[in-house]
């Protein structure tokens, strides 16, 4: 089911079945958040379908995950197959980012490289909002407890084998690189992407010390054991030449002028990309209620019963933000290029990929989500396409 602009198509149905479908080498990326599969039986071994009416061991019989819900049971995204499939379809040297629980984590990427991809990097994201789960003792054990609190979800970063050299692969297919210059990081050209995400929270950021620019100035001369850490003598800094090229905006490409600090300020945590989850981020197309559905400070039992159906047009549970899925795909993702998502849920991923200017192939196998996505994606294109006219326009009025 294709948009009448061709930008995206969405597919409901096993995500199996309909990668088949799809044509080898036909994309060239895939973001995806995957069931994390937190269920019983992954805590202590290897979720197995023992139903033969669910195809490609979706989910045991009874078997349910996050919240209660039986599309995180089974074991999907800790099949080979599945990332078989993914790999087919990648053009050469395509990039797969897939998110994951912090304890399934190692099944899925297992998967991912029996599947014959290549693990690339793991990134970090980074919260301060989640909740524990935890059964708390009392009595003589109080204090104690059975979980710690999430904060963080780690993302495989993989890469398809590519058809010779980086650059070789690059001019064929146009895969293969990330765009770094695009994923810089604030003031001016920008810090280097890192491998560490996070969402801006208070809680995250007090973890970050205080560095102002840099701590001491470059030294150049080898006799001065003050300028030495604690790890021995450290090769020294250069002194000022003519053949060399000196910035005093701290760039990556530049040797700092002795002597001479960077010029930006803060905690370390602005070398991140920052995003977090909003309301209006996950309800823009869909509409929603404005009554909360728990209290703030709600226990577990209260958030896994609430009524989120009501409170949200897009009740579903684990909507990630637009701002982090646009710097994903932007990151592995070459111009104009086609994004998949075999988990798309309520089309975070295919949101984002409206608003970078990609295409996008989404799979879902609940109704009910696809079209929830449907709805924020063609919102989101809408919103584009008007900007884009207004931006037009206005040019036209300054050449005018």
């Amino acid at each position: 089911m294709s948009d009448t602009s061709n930008r995206f198509e969405l597919h409901l149905g096993d995500c199996m079945d309909v990668l088949r479908t799809l044509g080898g080498a036909s994309v060239d990326s895939i973001v995806t958040d995957p069931p994390y599969h937190l269920t019983q039986v992954s805590r202590g071994g290897h979720a197995r379908t023992n139903n033969p009416d669910m195809p490609h061991g979706r989910h045991r019989i009874g078997d349910k995950g996050f919240m209660g819900k039986v599309w995180d049971g089974g074991d999907i995204a800790q099949r080979v197959e599945l990332w078989a499939e993914c790999l087919r379809v990648l053009k050469p040297g395509g990039h797969l980012l897939a998110f994951a629980g912090s304890r399934t984590y190692h099944r899925m990427t297992c998967a991912i490289e029996d599947a014959g991809f290549e693990i690339r990097d793991q990134i970090m994201w980074i919260y301060g909002s989640g909740f524990p789960k935890s059964r708390n003792l009392h009595g003589e054990h109080a204090g104690w407890g059975s979980a710690i609190k999430p904060a963080h979800e780690p993302i495989c970063m993989a890469r398809k084998p590519m058809a010779g050299t980086l650059l070789a692969n690059v001019l064929e297919h146009g895969t293969g690189a990330l765009n770094i210059d695009g994923c810089r990081i604030g003031e001016g050209l920008g810090r280097w992407p890192a491998n560490v995400i996070h969402d801006g929270s208070d809680e995250v950021l007090e973890q970050f010390p205080d560095a102002p620019g840099q701590l001491a100035d470059v030294s150049y001369q080898d006799g001065e054991r003050e300028t030495q850490n604690v790890y021995g003598a450290m090769s020294r800094g250069h002194e000022p030449s003519a053949e060399r090229a000196y910035t005093e905006n701290g760039g990556t490409n530049f040797a700092m002028k002795p002597g001479a600090r960077r010029l930006d300020a803060g905690t370390a945590a602005r070398f991140f990309y920052c995003a977090k989850a909003s309301r209006a981020d996950r309800n823009e197309g869909v509409g929603g209620s404005e009554k909360p559905a728990v209290q703030t400070e709600a226990a577990v039992r209260d958030r896994e019963t609430a009524d989120w159906q009501e409170r949200n047009g897009n009740f579903h549970p684990t909507v990630k933000p637009t701002d982090l899925m646009a710097y994903l795909c932007r990151l592995v993702t070459p111009p104009a290029g086609t994004v998949l998502d075999p988990f798309m849920g309520s089309g975070s991923t295919g949101k984002a990929a409206m608003r970078e200017g990609f295409r996008f192939v989404g799979i879902d196998m609940t109704p009910e989500y696809v079209e929830i996505a449907r709805a924020r994606i063609s919102h989101e294109f809408e919103v584009v396409v008007e900007a884009r006219r207004i931006a037009e326009a206005q040019g036209d009025l300054f050449a005018a």
